[in-house]
């Protein structure tokens, strides 16, 4: 069969298989440029493709600066592709899995409290001048993803009749496509409900979404990537990616260093396995020891 016809009908079976809009264009960013190269080197036919045409087109795209994650994200994509194949016994086997991962010095970065503070404080200031909508809605979106960890899809899915403020509890459509609960604080229930009143006084009704675009239509992928573009142009971090991840990534590492348990931690990130949670709580190893060595009680006294 040719390279180019099987990458289509892969594409389609991610599609019927309701595989998200997101994660298709990460397969066609990913995938495509393989099938390409291919093409390019005179492979035309799946069977012409062997392990090692794999393994060299991995190795141009490290020589053109691909960073070992970035040529993992690559490896699964390709592997994922000849699963398909595989299923659909267009190969034999699976010849993505004799290429190997490459050891990744993994660094996951998170906010300080000086660069949380920074954002809050551009919305406060757009608040006090223009008293827009997108103003309460950017500073809103920040309380709250701080204070829960949501995924993108999670925010822009997120609707009013979702969240039960008496009880400090919201449901959100989250990763493994079923309604799951997550957490209020005192302090952001308050948040969401002066954002509440605002809209409904701003609007003249209540909306069913919680953040809107400026056609009062729900914010989207695209939507939402415009709004943390121009945060990250104003904020001008050095250090640290300002998207709605790192806001994920900086709950979960406040709930790891305030000591909470790995199986707690799995349950207010809503992670499927707890291996994926651990990975985290290794990761933040090192840091812990850190804080432990310089405040460790034992360094004041006279031993």
């Amino acid at each position: 069969m040719l390279l180019k016809f099987a990458y289509d009908d892969f594409i389609a079976d991610r599609r019927f298989k309701n595989t998200t809009e997101r994660n298709i264009q990460n397969y066609r960013q990913l995938l495509l440029p393989f099938i390409k190269y291919c093409q390019e080197k005179g492979l035309i036919n799946v069977e012409d493709v062997s392990h090692s045409h794999i393994r060299d087109y991995l190795l141009d795209c490290q020589e053109k600066g691909n960073k070992p994650s970035t040529i993992n994200s690559k490896i699964q994509r390709i592997r994922a592709f000849y699963n398909f194949m595989l299923e659909e016994k267009m190969v034999r086997d699976n010849i993505a899995l004799k290429v190997k991962q490459q050891k990744e010095d993994v660094k996951i970065d998170v906010f300080t409290d000086e660069q949380i503070y920074q954002m809050l404080a551009y919305y406060r200031s757009l608040r006090r001048k223009e008293k827009s909508y997108f103003s309460y809605r950017g500073y809103m979106l920040i309380v709250l993803l701080l204070g829960t960890g949501l995924r993108r899809k999670e925010v822009i899915q997120l609707k009013w009749c979702d969240i039960d403020i008496g009880n400090l509890t919201m449901n959100v459509y989250g990763k493994n496509r079923q309604y799951e609960t997550v957490f209020l604080t005192e302090k952001l229930a308050k948040e969401l409900s002066i954002y509440g009143a605002f809209c409904k006084q701003h609007f003249g009704h209540e909306n069913e979404y919680v953040f809107l675009n400026r056609d009062n239509t729900p914010m989207t992928d695209f939507s939402i990537s415009q709004l943390f573009d121009n945060l990250r142009l104003k904020m001008n971090f050095k250090d640290v990616r300002v998207s709605p991840h790192t806001f994920r990534h900086t709950f979960c590492h406040r709930l790891a260093m305030s000591g909470m348990s790995a199986f707690a931690i799995q349950k207010m990130m809503r992670h499927k396995s707890i291996a994926v949670t651990m990975r985290y709580v290794a990761m933040w190893g090192n840091e812990l020891k850190k804080e432990n060595d310089k405040h460790n009680p034992i360094n004041t006294l006279e031993i």
